[in-house]
């Protein structure tokens, strides 16, 4: 494997975990990269940098964002954001990956991309029905916010240093395999007991 192609994976790991956070942004980022001739697509997905699939990223991406701003139904879109951002996920990476035979790409892309879309996408999950338990909707805002910054800015480092965005993702990763382990937002066992 080049490093030409190790980059093309890199690109298509950050872009997919980016979907985890919001499904249409890197769809959206990708399209206007493509277009702008800043990034080549793989054979077969030259579909992704027209305008049409531009403009329905676009509008696509604005209704995703606000949606999330509503109390309640943000966590109503996490049925369908979920199974949502594993495919994009997958078609992101697949679109992405370069050089390699069409086997490899799509093994790649559903074990890599697919499961960087979902590792991220069931982080923010638990994230927001956290936040809805302990704010009673109120801090799902802040959540929604940052999601979309994550997906804006991991979009955006995937495509200027891939590895970067890798390691970012690897990071993100990491650190939520942590919270799971410690699981802060739960009180301790002895502090139940005592209650």
């Amino acid at each position: 494997m080049d490093f030409d192609t190790l980059l093309s994976i890199c690109l298509g790991v950050g872009l997919a975990a980016a979907c985890g956070f919001r499904v249409f942004v890197p769809l959206l980022v990708t399209s206007v990269a493509a277009m702008s001739g800043h990034l080549t697509l793989a054979g077969g997905f030259h579909w992704i940098g027209t305008k049409p699939a531009l403009v329905i990223f676009a509008v696509a991406t604005v209704l995703e964002i606000l949606a999330y701003y509503v109390p309640w139904i943000d966590n109503m879109l996490d049925l369908i954001a979920g199974p949502a951002a594993v495919v994009a996920g997958v078609v992101i990476t697949a679109s992405v990956v370069q050089d390699v035979d069409p086997m490899m790409r799509w093994t790649l892309a559903v074990i890599a991309g697919g499961g960087a879309a979902a590792a991220v996408q069931g982080a923010t999950t638990l994230a927001r029905h956290v936040s809805s338990w302990a704010t009673a909707g109120i801090g799902n805002h802040v959540v929604s916010t940052g999601e979309a910054a994550g997906s804006i800015v991991l979009s955006g480092i995937s495509l200027v240093a891939p590895l970067l965005g890798a390691l970012v993702v690897a990071g993100l990763g990491l650190t939520a395999l942590v919270l799971l382990i410690k699981r802060p937002w739960q009180r301790p066992a002895s502090v139940t007991a005592r209650e």
